[in-house]
């Protein structure tokens, strides 16, 4: 970047400190002796490589991972989700709409949201969590495409890895294209999956409704805490050879149909217990969306064109970096806002205690710190 640019891009990344950003781009002018609009600009359509930067982040967040996974032993965690950074739905007469923007699927709100899917990957390894990249869902490829484009990219695992996603991921493609990289496959199942018991071909649901707590095969399990009610399968799905199926049942709501939860394993060798337990490593990831919409402004930005909000999304995504390695070793999100934020306090008012100790005059320092 010109020195101009990387200017525009430290006032962006201060103001998130500074001010607390709250999506508007009057907050990086507070910061900075250049108007709104020139910053603004710079994310819409200013001339500088983003993808040279997204690079070198996802580079970075490969080289910790790895290299921890190699000192540890530990499995690497590649984490997929996604979530929906809602907007108000612009009336027809409005001459500049924001791109990109379309109705999705909301499985918090249960209906129709009009905003930007928001894919996310994060990679975890022994207790380091970092997030990977931020993806703009835009239709113009299928959401099993946008995943598998993702692990062809990922370096082959160093050790036995995993991915986790939702129900929406976990697809023969997917789990195909992530064990050519070394990482089986946790993840939920819709309940109206296929699967062939005794070669007997039916829905998982249909299944579930033959279970008996008496049943040998179902046992009572504790996750997080609480306790479930199991049942194992193991055997062929619809595109898929062998697997391990998990029926889960919350204790006080056995044969329950809307309680109902069914998770897969690629890995038939793990204990029904072990997969349960590393499907709650996704946690990160659902932290990582109510993180970046309460501190990032994920779900607030002002900003109209797919460029500049792709731009903003990865910026963003470097102070979640930032955050994460600024004190010298890993630490929570959090803990790094915290950290940094302070920081830069003590830097301004340390820089306003100079300013008046050379002389500044009252008015001098009110149009300072206005």
């Amino acid at each position: 970047m010109s020195d101009v640019y990387l200017n525009h891009l430290m006032t962006i990344i201060v103001s998130v400190f500074l001010r607390g950003y709250r999506g508007k781009t009057i907050d990086f002018a507070q910061v900075s002796h250049h108007h709104r609009t020139t910053i603004a600009y710079f994310l819409n359509h200013g001339k500088w490589n983003d993808l040279a930067l997204q690079d070198t982040l996802k580079s970075s967040v490969i080289q910790i991972i790895y290299q921890e996974a190699q000192r540890s032993g530990q499995p690497i965690f590649c984490i997929v989700d996604d979530t929906i950074a809602s907007h108000a739905k612009p009336s027809s007469q409005a001459l500049h709409p924001i791109e990109a923007a379309y109705f999705h699927q909301s499985h918090l709100k249960g209906c129709q949201d009009y905003g930007h899917q928001v894919f996310s990957v994060m990679l975890s390894c022994n207790g380091i969590i970092l997030n990977y990249a931020v993806i703009l869902y835009d239709k113009s490829r299928s959401k099993i495409q946008i995943v598998q484009e993702i692990a062809k990219e990922l370096p082959i695992a160093p050790v036995i890895s995993y991915f986790l996603c939702d129900s929406w991921y976990t697809s023969a493609k997917v789990m195909d294209s992530f064990i050519q990289k070394g990482f089986y496959t946790i993840g939920a199942l819709k309940t109206n999956r296929i699967i062939y018991p005794c070669g007997i071909r039916q829905k998982a649901s249909e299944f579930a409704l033959h279970l008996r707590r008496s049943d040998p095969k179902v046992n009572l399990v504790t996750v997080g805490g609480r306790e479930f009610y199991v049942y194992r399968y193991e055997g062929e799905l619809n595109d898929i050879p062998n697997a391990a199926v998990i029926f889960s049942y919350p204790r006080e709501a056995f044969g329950n149909s809307k309680a109902l939860r069914i998770f897969l394993s690629t890995n038939v060798g793990m204990s029904t217990q072990e997969i349960l337990d590393t499907y709650t490593k996704r946690w990160p990831i659902e932290l990582f969306f109510r993180q970046s919409k309460s501190k990032l402004a994920l779900d607030k930005y002002q900003i109209r064109s797919k460029q500049g909000i792709q731009r903003y999304w990865l910026i963003m995504s470097l102070v979640h970096y930032l955050c994460c390695t600024c004190m010298g070793y890993y630490c929570t999100f959090e803990e790094g806002y915290s950290h940094l934020q302070k920081q830069l306090k003590v830097e301004q008012l340390g820089n306003l205690h100079q300013f008046i100790k050379n002389g500044a005059t009252l008015e001098d320092v009110l149009e300072l710190v206005g």
